[in-house]
């Protein structure tokens, strides 16, 4: 169980089960969840039953299956129009992978890891990782290096702290001392890559979506195939991928964005 959970209480415990039931990614029934939780039977089973009744979750009778409720889904909705800048950039991805022809992703940074808040893809797409709604790593992604070179120092030191340095292929960068670097070069360019870091075949260029003040509200990224394109000739997005990340961020300014 994870400390937070416990230091809060019931709503943590509850919290710590919806995450549970949302990561199986389908229904799932009551001993698959019993067989990885850390609380007894009876307090499982108290925590599930009332967040069906909070409709926080669905309980199929038939199947014996719980899966995320209506009222989750609500929330989720809200959240995604009032503490994201997804509604407000839409426009200007969908104008940016109509004009360079590639998957474009808009991020935030989520607890030290990246927040896909919205994806939009050419007509060509390929298959890859990132999906509006997937928290993936920081460290190892085009817009997670982005969003990370431009916090404060301290901010940095955090959020570096939170990385996992998972080896995800023969790229990754798998060492602080590694990432830091990469950072500094990132801060100096203006730009970040995923050198297929995260997955084999895959590559991006990245740009921070910064406000006035110099603070990062997100990230953009323009990503390809290695079948399709070199980083070399995905630069060639770059002026296209800056103006879309000025527009986003000029549109934002009046935005409160949540602390």
């Amino acid at each position: 169980m994870n400390k937070q959970a416990t230091g809060d209480g019931t709503v943590g415990k509850a919290l710590e089960v919806l995450d549970k039931v949302a990561a199986v990614g389908r229904p799932v029934r009551f001993s698959e969840l019993l067989s990885e939780s850390a609380h007894p039977k009876a307090t499982l089973y108290r925590l599930l039953q009332t967040l069906v009744n909070q409709g926080m979750l669905a309980y199929d009778d038939k199947q014996q299956t719980y899966s995320l409720g209506i009222r989750l889904v609500r929330l989720a909705h809200a959240a995604w129009r009032q503490s994201s800048i997804a509604p407000i950039a839409r426009p200007f991805i969908s104008a940016l992978s109509d004009e360079v022809g590639e998957t474009v992703h808009l991020a935030q940074l989520d607890n030290g890891q990246v927040l896909y808040v919205d994806k939009r893809n050419p007509q060509n797409a390929i298959d890859m990782f990132s999906q509006a709604g997937k928290v993936g790593p920081g460290h190892c992604t085009g817009v997670g290096k982005a969003l990370m070179a431009f916090q404060d120092p301290s901010e940095i030191d955090q959020i570096i702290q939170k990385q996992s340095f998972y080896r995800y292929t023969p790229a990754t960068l798998v060492t602080e001392a590694a990432l830091r670097a990469e950072l500094d070069q990132i801060r100096q360019d203006g730009i970040a890559f995923d050198r297929e870091e995260h997955e084999p075949g895959i590559i991006c260029i990245a740009a921070p979506i910064l406000s006035t003040k110099g603070r990062p509200v997100g990230a953009l990224s323009v990503t390809t195939s290695t079948q399709r394109k070199n980083l070399d000739e995905l630069m060639n997005a770059r002026p296209a991928l800056e103006q879309a990340a000025s527009k986003i961020a000029a549109a934002v300014e009046d935005w409160q964005f949540p602390a």
